[in-house]
Formats: structure tokens, sequence, C-alpha cells
């Protein structure tokens, strides 16, 4: 097998832990796979290695150190140990602390810790995981990988809100911005595409997902995103409602008696897609039940494509001039109806969809979608993986030149 550096790349949710080994040159994932119900009586491991998908149970209320240690053993077991030289761990929020990727040491690990007010369901998870690797992978350097490191390049008047200052000096409250690293990695493949330099190419990316953001991206940097302090912000997603009137959060706990847990889950669990169709957050789903005639399914969707439109639109005031638009993520780069619609509601940015290569692009032809020569809408795979693994083999050699 190749000597070629590989990082282990490690996503530690509340209850889960998705893993793979990405090849540092290609981004190719030798072996990859899912530890869920961590902490419930049914956890389990999945895994993908030499293209046969494999489970096993682990102990009934596994931690997330017990699925480490498992996928430890697999490691072994599979003979891929020497080909890890650094593990890369995905971090929610690095709030204002982390502009970048760091080598993580007690002080990264405090400053996580410090901002995980700003993302209670997700640092402390990532932490978790961080530790449970420090022991099982004592030899080797281990790296964060921000979620919103990307977006530190917003200027003040695209991330304070029109709240008393105080709010932002004293408890942080601001935009954020999240999906960085896929926002970041599209916009890199979008200069090549385009045959520019990053650092001359303005490109407005669309991560859609069961969570959805977009951002404006002006000669290569972060200038504007519509997530927030919370993934919460923005557009419609699959279960969160994107942007609403805040009014609506005193109706709903002054008339209606709503508690805070109620509002939370109201609002990221039980609205965006699922909430306005009253049939699923899946866009495949909606998509076939409206070909079938469920007009709930197609206003749903409707709204999720006008809604997704105005942001881009907006968005030229952050930009400027615009050479790309870029859908990437599980819709963005399979769903060919999302695109038509929302191109075809863009028309005065000069924007002709290409019908053949919007709908070969759902079966894996990236790519320009667009027939006219000037600004492009471009499908681009995401690979998230790919650039917690170079950061983090990036990060380790520098370590070791010192």
């Amino acid at each position: 097998m190749s000597k070629t550096p590989h990082a282990l790349v490690l996503n530690c949710g509340s209850s889960s832990l998705k893993f793979a080994i990405i090849n540092g040159q290609s981004g190719e994932s030798i072996f990859s796979g899912l530890a869920e119900c961590l902490g419930e009586r049914d956890a389990r491991l999945k895994w993908l290695f030499n293209n046969e998908k494999t489970k096993q149970d682990l102990p009934e209320g596994a931690s997330h150190q017990q699925a480490i240690d498992s996928l430890v053993a697999l490691i072994h077991q599979f003979e891929l140990t020497e080909l890890i030289t650094a593990v890369g761990h995905r971090v929610v929020h690095g709030g204002e602390t982390f502009t970048q990727s760091s080598l993580i040491d007690n002080d990264v690990k405090a400053a996580i810790s410090k901002v995980a007010k700003l993302a209670p369901l997700h640092n402390p998870a990532n932490l978790v995981g961080i530790e449970a690797a420090q022991k099982s992978f004592a030899d080797l350097p281990q790296v964060a990988v921000f979620d919103t490191a990307f977006h530190q390049s917003m200027p003040e008047h695209a991330y304070l809100y029109a709240l008393p200052k105080s709010l932002y000096r004293d408890h942080g409250v601001r935009r954020y911005g999240f999906h960085g690293t896929s926002h970041s990695y599209v916009s890199g493949e979008a200069a090549k595409m385009l045959q520019k330099p990053l650092d001359q190419t303005n490109v407005i990316t669309a991560h859609l997902g069961n969570g959805c953001s977009v951002a404006a991206i002006k000669a290569g940097k972060s200038v504007d995103t519509s997530m927030g302090l919370t993934p919460l912000a923005g557009v419609v997603m699959g279960t969160r409602s994107g942007d609403i009137d805040p009014g609506i959060i005193y109706y709903l706990t002054e008339t209606l008696d709503y508690s805070t847990q109620q509002l939370d889950n109201l609002l990221n669990k039980e609205s965006g897609l699922k909430g306005l169709s009253e049939i699923s957050n899946d866009c495949r789903t909606l998509e076939e039940a409206m070909f079938d005639g469920n007009q709930a399914a197609k206003l749903a969707l409707d709204i999720f494509c006008y809604k997704l439109a105005k942001q881009i639109a907006a968005y030229m005031v952050a930009v400027g001039r615009l050479d790309a638009l870029v859908f990437t993520g599980g819709i963005g780069e399979n769903s060919d109806y999302i695109r038509e619609q929302v191109i075809n509601q863009l028309g005065f940015l000069g924007l002709e969809l290409d019908d053949a290569a919007n709908v070969a692009a759902r079966f894996g032809a990236a790519g320009s979608i667009c027939r006219n020569d000037g600004i492009q809408a471009l499908v681009i795979p995401t690979n998230e993986e790919f650039v917690i693994a170079s950061d983090a083999l990036r990060l380790a050699q520098l370590s070791e030149e010192k």
C-alpha cells in the first residue's frame, strides 16, 4: 500500500462519530464509517473498506472512547496504522479565537471549551472526541479544523447585528457562519475551473443539504454568509426555519406558552422543508411527492428555492462582480430541479441554464451547467474531509520542521 501521508479525520457529535482515513494528495478515502447511537442501547459501528460495507454492534451504552477503541482495533486489523501521520478533528465553533486550523494543545482545548456556549450541542462533543483520540493516538499530532474559521475574514458591517454593541463586546453575539470547510474547498475548485487565481475570483457558494448556507466570497475570502451566531439563521433548510421575524418568538412564548426547549425543537427540528410540507425534510422525497401532484410538497420547494435565490441575489452587493455561482452539498450536487428553479429566478444575472448539463450533473458530471459565456453556474462536489485532512497533514509537517 502507498506510503503517501494519510490523515485520520474525526467528526464527533453528541451521540455519533464519523471517521475517514484520507489520502493527503488525492483526497481519496480508503477507510470510512460511522459510530452511531453512542450512549444508547443500540450503539453500533458501520464502515466501508475495500468497497465492502460492514457493521457491528458496540457494547450497550458505548462511549466515544469505546467507539474510538473499536476504530483503532479495525485500523490495526486492516494494517493501516503506519499510513496515518496526523489526526484532524472537525470543530464546529472557533469563535473569534481561531481564524485558521490549529495544532491541538491544552490552550487550544481551553479555547474550544470557552466558546462552547456558542455551540452547546457541538463543541462539548468535539472535545470528547479530541480527548478520546489523544488517548488512542498519543504519538500523532492532532489538529482542530473549525467550521467558522473561513468566515473570520468577514468585515464588521457584515458580521455585526443591529443590537446593543455591549452584547458583542461582552458576550460575542455576532454572525460567525458555518460550513466553512465546504465553502473554502468549492471556492478554490471554482477558481481552478474558471482558470483564474483564487485571489482574483469572486463566487457565491450555496452549500445545500439538510443544513444550508450561502457564502459571498470575494477575492477568495469570505465577506458574508447566511448562517449567523448559530446554524439556525439564513435560508430554509431541512428542519431549520432559517431567518424569521424575531417577534414570532415573543408571540409563541407570550400567547402560546412555548418553553425555551419547545422553541428550540420547533425552530431546529420541526420547521424548514419538514414543517412547510408536513411530509419530510428530505428533498428527494418532496420532489417525488411534487411530481405525483402533492401541492404541499411543491409549495415547500417553491419557498426553499425562492428564499435561496433571494439570498444569492443579495450577495451581489457583497461581491460586486461575480464570476460564478456554485452549487454543492447533497441537494446542490444532486437536485437538477432545485438548481433549475433557482437559476430561472436569477436570469437578470445573465445565467442561461443548459438543461442537458444540469441533468448530467445529477450523475456526477460536475462543472458548468450554463450555456452563456459570462457568469457561470457550477456544480462542484464538496470534500470537507479532504480540507480537514490537508490542514492536519500540513500543520503536522510544519510542527516536525520546527
